[in-house]
C-alpha cells in the first residue's frame, strides 16, 4: 500500500474491485463519493481472486500498475494492493480487518453500487463486515427509493440511513444511500471496444489509455 499522508485519518473510504481495466466510470463516481463524505484518504483495491468471477483478463500487476496510474495525479486516491499480495480468494472481511487494525481510530466507509446491495447478504461473512464500516451505496439520481426497499432484506432495510448526518454518532453498521451521477460505461464493455478495434479513450485517464495500448491489452 502506498501513501502519502503524514497523519492518521479520521475517515477511510474503500472501493474494490477488479479494475480490469479501471476508469471513469470508478473514478468520477468515486472522487465525488469522496468529497460527499469529506475524506481524506480513499483506497482503490484491487482483488487478486474475486470471489464471484472465475479470472480477470489483465494480470494483476497490470491492473495495480493502471490503478497506480490514477492514484499518481489524485491527492485522494491510494494504491491498496493488499488483496493482490493474497493467495486466496479477496474478501472484504479479510480487508477491513486489515486496515482497522492499522488504522484503529478511522471511521470506514465501504462503498459499493445497488446491485451490490441487494446481493450483500450473499457476501462472506457480510454481518462481520457491517460491524467494521458502515456502507454506502451510491444509486441514480431520482431512483424510486421504495421500489429499493421492497427488493432488500429486512436485515438491512432497517439499517438504511438518508442523511449524513446521522452517521455522526454510528460508526458502523449503517447504510447510506448517495445520489452519485453515473458515466454509463463498463469495464466489460470497454474490453470489447478494444477487441473490435473501436474508439475508447474517452472512457479512460490519458495515463491509463497509453497503457493499455503500450502493452497492447484486451486484444
Amino acid at each position: 500500500m502506498s501513501t502519502t499522508n503524514q497523519t492518521a485519518p479520521k475517515l477511510i473510504a474503500i472501493l474494490g474491485g477488479t479494475f480490469d481495466p479501471i476508469h471513469l466510470g470508478h473514478i468520477l463516481p468515486a472522487q465525488e463519493t469522496a468529497k460527499w463524505l469529506g475524506t481524506q484518504q480513499l483506497h482503490l483495491i484491487p482483488a487478486h481472486i474475486p470471489p464471484h468471477k472465475n479470472s480477470t483478463h489483465a494480470n494483476a500487476k497490470q491492473r495495480a500498475k493502471m490503478v497506480s496510474l490514477v492514484c499518481d495525479n489524485s491527492n485522494i486516491f491510494t494504491l491498496d494492493n493488499r488483496e493482490l499480495d493474497r493467495q486466496s480468494p479477496s474478501y472484504t472481511v479479510d480487508t477491513l480487518h486489515e486496515i482497522k487494525a492499522e488504522q484503529p481510530s478511522a471511521d470506514l466507509f465501504f462503498i459499493m453500487g445497488m446491485d451490490s446491495l441487494l446481493s450483500f447478504t450473499t457476501w462472506h461473512c457480510w454481518q462481520e463486515i457491517l460491524s467494521l464500516c458502515n456502507l454506502v451505496v451510491n444509486i441514480r439520481p431520482g431512483y424510486p427509493l421504495l421500489t429499493l426497499e421492497a427488493a432488500l432484506a429486512p436485515e438491512l432495510k432497517s439499517r438504511l440511513i438518508y442523511d449524513l448526518a446521522k452517521l455522526q454518532h454510528q460508526k458502523t453498521g449503517q447504510i447510506i444511500l448517495h445520489e452519485s451521477n453515473p458515466v454509463d460505461i463498463s469495464s466489460t464493455e470497454i474490453r470489447a471496444k478494444i477487441k473490435a478495434n473501436l474508439h475508447y479513450c474517452q472512457y479512460l485517464p490519458k495515463p491509463v489509455y497509453d497503457y493499455i495500448e503500450q502493452h497492447g491489452l484486451y486484444k
